[in-house]
């Protein structure tokens, strides 16, 4: 019995943390139908966030969308609204100029061939600059929430410096990638193990010269452990030792 108190107290407590409302119980059920894959799978992303994040969330809205805090909680927490469509119709709203409530208003009304029907009603053209307006609005708001998102291609000009890596981390590449050569990176070797060294055990050339990083600009050393040094006197240099090298 106890047991079964504490599972069910923990239940609670992560239901509250996601929300309150499991995915299932949203009013409208959750079918975006955008007309745009990514513009779908971005707000099904927001409606993770929003459940983990009720607050940012409702800031977010309110002070950058201009939608009534009040509004925003009512449709999350009173008409069970999923995040990604109370995002979607203060997102709308602000490009056609009107408030959020009146976009909602019409959501509420007329939701059951999707929001891309009903943006194409308010005048948002699959294609359009106020599409393209709609999509670019994301980017700024995943930054305000330091929040990863991958770039769609349409959007590629706007924001050159995100990349095409997991999340849309900016992936640069760099010329001379490695660890040797005249690079311009932290590379740990230049010229080799080998250069104008000291003559070694047999007269040979041996393990150092201009060693570990030769011509690299953050390398280990500069011209290696002995550079060009004086020839050394080894095991075997001209027959001092045990013979001639």
């Amino acid at each position: 019995m106890h047991r079964t108190f504490k599972a069910l107290a923990l239940a609670a407590a992560l239901s509250t943390a996601a929300g309150g409302v499991a995915a299932q119980d949203f009013v409208f059920g959750w079918n975006p139908r955008t007309g745009d894959v990514w513009v779908d799978n971005t707000l099904n992303d927001i409606n993770q966030y929003g459940y983990r994040y009720r607050e940012p969330f409702v800031d977010e809205m309110a002070r950058y969308y201009g939608a009534p805090r009040d509004l925003v909680t009512d449709l999350l927490v009173n008409q069970r609204w999923a995040p990604g469509d109370v995002y979607y119709a203060c997102a709308i709203a602000q490009v056609i100029g009107q408030p959020c409530r009146y976009v909602a208003d019409q959501w509420q009304q007329d939701h059951g061939q999707g929001w891309g029907v009903l943006a194409q009603r308010l005048g948002i053209k699959p294609g359009s600059p106020e599409f393209h307006r709609l999509k670019k609005g994301f980017v700024p708001t995943y930054d305000r929430w330091a929040r990863p998102i991958r770039i769609d291609d349409s959007l590629r000009i706007e924001f050159p410096d995100r990349g095409r890596g997991p999340d849309g981390i900016a992936v640069f590449e760099h010329p001379g990638n490695g660890n040797a050569g005249k690079s311009g990176g932290h590379g740990n070797s230049g010229k080799g193990n080998s250069g104008k060294s000291d003559r070694g055990d047999s007269g040979v050339r041996g393990n150092s010269g201009k060693g570990n990083s030769g011509k690299s600009d953050h390398g280990n050393s500069g011209k290696g452990n002995s550079g060009k040094s004086k020839p050394g006197k080894g095991n075997s240099d001209k027959g001092k030792g045990h013979g001639k090298g």
